[in-house]
Parts: structure tokens; C-alpha cells; sequence
């Protein structure tokens, strides 16, 4: 569950008492993991994985009563953040409008100490990301690639000048960062204390309206003026007949490997300090990806080319040592990125929703897991809740999950596949909360290859109930899943 998704009395979840709360939920349930998406600010979409910065965290989450037990805010200010009724959808646009002109209010009473400007000093991606928004801002949030020529090439004197410029607006999106991740810290420090272990997850590409494109243009496939010759996406296949274009630039990997993939490895370790666990999203892309000429309307003209392969993790295990992470390896696998997946150590994901075979081969059936290095999850969040899934099974799908899973009715297959997943040989088990509070379509969190109305959906005050955390831990102790026992 994502942090926007925590029930509370603002307008998005956030980093404030709800999340302790449902910390303190996971640890009544007997759970080991905590898993959320991408903690990046978000730009036009509102996904996660669309950003303006992969270092940055999302301002949304800030929580403002937090700010107003530091003296920052009144609570009188913050009143435009409450939120119109309990569980009521994120509404992003609203947000924007919003939460910046209250949190303004609250740089003005900050006064930087030493912690701030270690914060500073330890955080090198800062001050380009600040002056990045700060620009964003004088533009009435346009793309950088719609600025003026001397910003767009990112020319030292107009840097220089509009330093000077924006100097406040810049002092703020440094304050942003600075109390996002002090609200952060003391979070992680929590949940940690609790015997739980938060997981995050890091995109494999970045926005073409970032500071990362912006500033370091040399590391992505563009033409003389920071252009892209081609984008990112997924081929045609039985889920989308012209395939998915996300149109992110693709890396420049031969200048990456040049200088021993440190962006890569730059990236994973701040990940790895951000959470305990790092999920890599469309694992398979290092191997081979897709590439899409830039201007097409979709997915359907492409082609593969060769990715940096088991030599970027290599590079990472080399540099950064043990690192715990998830390698996202769905979509279509071919042996070389078995091989890959297998060669990195990293453990791979078993989707349940996925696991439908009339011969009972599927890999995503659990009886055929090889080995118990994986995770397996019930669904994700680009997938239908559980019961929203079932209720769009055919006559003949509904009956193979019946007979597979043992059930008489439809409705009972929900938790039957929370059951499977737990009862599994893999090493840890994931749902989606949606799945344990058993709710239907309308809480999907995302509708892949469609804009609008996604990520939106959140949890209502009160249902994480000790009768909930009660029938999830029965479920953890009779498969053995309990985090003392895992760790032992």
C-alpha cells in the first residue's frame, strides 16, 4: 500500500500519524514487509513512475500537523489540505493548487540549522533539482524543453543568473526536500523498530521533463538538441494490441558503461538508504529493451535492442556489496533474461493473477515454482484487485480457480489466493491491501497505457481493525511466515 492511499483527514496520505498507525497494524498482523511505490514527486499523470527527479520525495506526502508540532504551521493554514469525506479519492489536480501555497507559509518561519545544511551538503542532486522546480515554477510548469534556449542547453551564465533569480523559490524546494525526509526518517526509524522492513520501488527509466534528462542530457539517447531519436514502451501483445508507449528516453549505455554504470550504481545505493528493500521495475529492459521511434502515436513500430545485461549488476554488487533487491521480471522473458535474472541472485516475482493454464504448466502456478528465491504476490498495482479480477473471469476461467484452489464460490476465490501466495515455497509472500480489505474494481490503483483516474484510490479511517490483523496473522503463523521465524 502507497503512502497517498493511508486514510487520514487530508486530501492525499501522508508521512504523519495514519502511517504509524498502519505500522503498528502490520505489526499486530505478524508482518515482515511494508511495501510501497515510488516515493517521487510526481508530474503530469500523477504516476510514480513519472518524476521530476529520481532522487527527490514527494512534497505531497509531507504531513502538516508534523509541521505545525515544529512551530512551521497554525492549524488554521492547513485547513485547505483537509480533506471533503473519509476515503474520499486523491484529487491531484486540487493538490497542486493547493499544498504548496500552505507549505509556503511554513519556509517562511524556517530558520536552517547544522541539520539542514548537512542535509545540503550530503545531497549533491539537490540543488539542481530545486533550481530545476524553482524554473519549472517561471514557466508555469512547462517541460524544460519549452524554456529558453540558453536554460534548455543548460548554459553556465543563464544558470548562474537564474540562480540569483529564483534564489527563494529555490530556498524552498530545498525546505520541501529537507522536512520530506526528515518525515521520512523517523518513519523508516519506526517501522524498522517494529521488526519490519520497508520495500521501494525504483523505475527503470526516468521522465523526459526531469532535472536528471535536463542536466545530464549525455546519458540519454538525444539529438544535438537534447531531443529524443527514440523512446521507451512494450511491444504489441494480448493485453495491448498496439502495444504501451511510455515515452521516456532510453539510456545511453555505451557512455555508461565508460564510466562503470556509476549512475546506476549512484542510484541503487541512494535507493538502498531511501528503503531496506529495492524493487528494480521492467527488470527484463536491462537485457533487451524496446525502443520506439520518437513522434510514433504507439507502440506498434519497435525494435529490441541489446541492454548493458549482467554486467550493470555485476558492476553494482562490485561497487555496492550486498544490496537487498526484488528483480521485477514480468512481461515476456526470454532465456537470456532467465539467465540474467538467475546470474544476478535477485530474487524474481510470481504473479497469482498471472497463474491461469488449462495444462496446469504456468510458471505462476505455484506448484511449479522452481526454487524459493522469489516473491510471490497475489497481484500488483499496474493489476485488478483480487475481486475485481474475479468478477471478470470467464464461466471457464472462474471454474480452473475453483478446482485449483479448492472453493465452491466465486467470492471465496479472493482470499483462497492470499492463502496460495502465503502457503507458497517462496521466501516472502506480498497482497495488495485492496486484496485484504477485499474490494472491488473501483480501488484499483492503476490501469496500465491509460491516463487519468489511476492512483487515486485510498483506504477509509477505521478498516485496518484487530479482527483484519487477527485473520492475516492466523494465515502468517499457519504458513510459518512470521519475521522472527524467517529471519531465523
Amino acid at each position: 500500500m502507497h503512502i497517498s492511499s493511508l486514510p487520514n483527514g487530508f486530501l492525499i496520505g501522508t508521512l504523519g500519524k495514519s502511517a504509524y498507525e498502519f505500522a503498528d497494524f502490520l505489526k499486530k498482523a505478524g508482518q515482515s514487509y511494508w511495501q510501497i511505490l515510488p516515493i517521487s514527486p510526481t508530474s503530469y499523470g500523477d504516476s510514480p513512475y513519472q518524476s521530476f527527479s529520481i532522487y527527490a520525495g514527494n512534497p505531497y506526502f509531507i504531513d502538516a500537523q508534523l509541521l505545525e508540532k515544529d512551530g512551521l504551521l497554525r492549524k488554521s493554514e492547513y485547513a485547505p489540505l483537509n480533506s471533503k469525506g473519509d476515503g474520499e479519492d486523491v484529487d491531484f489536480e486540487l493538490l497542486y493548487k493547493t499544498v504548496f501555497k500552505v507549505f509556503r507559509k511554513a519556509y517562511r518561519r524556517f530558520t536552517p540549522e547544522d541539520d539542514y545544511k548537512e542535509f545540503e551538503e550530503k545531497n549533491t542532486w539537490l540543488d539542481e533539482y530545486a533550481l530545476f522546480m524553482a524554473l519549472k515554477d517561471a514557466h508555469n510548469g512547462k517541460a524544460w524543453e519549452k524554456w529558453e534556449k540558453p536554460l534548455r542547453a543548460f548554459d553556465k551564465a543563464a544558470i548562474k543568473d537564474a540562480e540569483e533569480k529564483y534564489r527563494d523559490d529555490i530556498g524552498f524546494y530545498k525546505f520541501l526536500q529537507y522536512e520530506f525526509y526528515r518525515q521520512w526518517g523517523k518513519l523508516k526509524e519506526y517501522v524498522n523498530s517494529l521488526g519490519i522492513k520497508m520495500i521501494g520501488d525504483i523505475p527503470i527509466y526516468v521522465a523526459y521533463d526531469s532535472a536528471d534528462v535536463w542536466v545530464h542530457p549525455e546519458y540519454f539517447q538525444l539529438d544535438e538538441n537534447k531531443v529524443p531519436t527514440d523512446v521507451a514502451g512494450c511491444p504489441p501483445d494480448v493485453f495491448a494490441a498496439k502495444g504501451q508507449l511510455w515515452g521516456n528516453p532510453l539510456y545511453r549505455w555505451d557512455i555508461m558503461k565508460k564510466e562503470n554504470y556509476k549512475w546506476w550504481t549512484d542510484r541503487i545505493k541512494a535507493a538502498s538508504e531511501i528503503y531496506d528493500v529495492v524493487r528494480i521495475d521492467h527488470f527484463r529492459g536491462f537485457e533487451s529493451y524496446y525502443a520506439i521511434p520518437y513522434g510514433r502515436e504507439d507502440a506498434v513500430i519497435g525494435e529490441w535492442r541489446k541492454g548493458p545485461g549482467t554486467e550493470l549488476f555485476r558492476e553494482v554488487k562490485k561497487q555496492l556489496g550486498k544490496t537487498e533487491i526484488i528483480a521485477e521480471d514480468l512481461g515476456f522473458l526470454t532465456p537470456k533474461v532467465k539467465r540474467m535474472l538467475k546470474a544476478s541472485g535477485y530474487p524474481g516475482m510470481k504473479v497469482l493473477e498471472f497463474m491461469y493454464d488449462e495444462n496446469y504448466g504456468s510458471d505462476y502456478l505455484p506448484h511449479n515454482f522452481k526454487n524459493t528465491n522469489s516473491v510471490c504476490y497475489t497481484g500488483t498495482h499496474d493489476n485488478e484487485t483480487l475481486v475485481g479480477w474475479v468478477n471478470s473471469l470467464s464461466r471457464k476461467e472462474a471454474r480452473f480457480f475453483r478446482e485449483y484452489l479448492n472453493v465452491s464460490r466465486n467470492k471465496d476465490i479472493a482470499w483462497a489466493m492470499i492463502r496460495l501466495a502465503w502457503s507458497s515455497v517462496s521466501d516472502t509472500a506480498i497482497a495488495q491491501m485492496q486484496d485484504f480489505l477485499e474490494l472491488g474494481s473501483n480501488a484499483r490503483m492503476n490501469i496500465p497505457s491509460t491516463l487519468g483516474g489511476n492512483w487515486q484510490w485510498r483506504a477509509k479511517s477505521g478498516v485496518f481493525t484487530d479482527e483484519l490483523a487477527q485473520r492475516i496473522l492466523n494465515i502468517t503463523k499457519m504458513y510459518n511466515r512470521l519475521g522472527d521465524k524467517q529471519e531465523d
